[in-house]
């Protein structure tokens, strides 16, 4: 599938309603702009691509609304080089954004499919993180850790310690805390032990899942 003229001028429009719901940081509205998210979603629904709505992916997911892409990589305030730990990698497109911004990624996915699809797809479109993990992001990814940045893009009943223990000294972990609605809840951790709690509103995301045996 092509990515045309008219695909990028839906982009901006896209970027246009992001930036009047609040977002403000220039380098993710421009990765906003720049990457084709209609090659992420089902061709049925490829005309509604550039909408900010949800829509369903494989193994019974969902592709994330541009504005909650957005949002949550804004308040993780990226920055080139950073190493940031993504848990549920679904259909790529939030590891697209970071990537644009030059983060160094390493996402993890618990659906053997969409693992196999988005491992394959992602370098087709010249987006390659650091690593794909097959794995449980409850435990995280020990082996590269400390992350100065996690990002969770499911809802999770609560919080995984392995993840905080993960995090570096002034890193910020995101992740949505709930079961039927979750609220979006940043820690910074600011000692070995300590932590500053921000809660950041309600937001609906697809249930955070182990690892299947």
């Amino acid at each position: 599938m092509k990515d045309t003229s008219k695909h990028q001028g839906l982009r901006k429009q896209l970027a246009m309603v992001l930036a009047k719901k609040g977002i403000k940081d220039n380098n993710v509205l421009y990765a906003i702009k720049k990457i084709p998210r209609h090659l992420f979603i089902d061709s049925s629904f490829t005309d509604h691509a550039y909408q900010d709505k949800a829509f369903p992916i494989a193994a019974e997911q969902t592709i994330s609304q541009p504005y909650t892409v957005a949002f949550q990589t804004q308040i993780l305030q990226v920055k080139n080089g950073d190493k940031i730990l993504e848990i549920g990698t679904g259909s790529g497109y939030q590891t697209a954004v970071l990537l644009e911004l030059g983060a160094e990624v390493y996402t993890i996915e618990r659906q053997h499919e969409l693992f196999k699809k988005t491992s394959l797809f992602l370098p087709k479109i010249g987006y390659m993180p650091k690593k794909f993990i097959f794995g449980d992001g409850y435990k995280g990814f020990k082996e590269k850790a400390p992350f100065d940045k996690i990002i969770v893009t499911a809802g999770a009943p609560f919080l995984p310690k392995a993840l905080l223990a993960q995090l570096k000294i002034g890193g910020r972990l995101l992740i949505p805390i709930g079961s039927k609605t979750q609220i979006m809840t940043l820690f910074v951790r600011k000692t070995a032990k300590e932590f500053e709690k921000h809660e950041l509103g309600d937001f609906s995301f697809v249930p955070m899942l182990k690892k299947k045996i």
